[in-house]
């Protein structure tokens, strides 16, 4: 199943695996707890930090 949500806290909770996409562009995709936690790409950094 695909979701598309922005409330972070509900994708990390439920989600196996997330992508983070930038301009149409999937930057980063991996586990849940992985990505939301040690994102490697700076637009999802950025992204998290405003959302926390």
């Amino acid at each position: 199943m695909i979701l598309v949500i922005h409330e972070m806290s509900f994708a990390r909770d439920v989600s196996d695996r997330v992508a983070f996409f930038h301009q149409g562009v999937m930057e980063e995709v991996g586990p849940a707890k992985e990505v939301m936690t040690s994102p490697k790409s700076a637009h999802l950094q950025k992204f998290l930090s405003n959302v926390r």
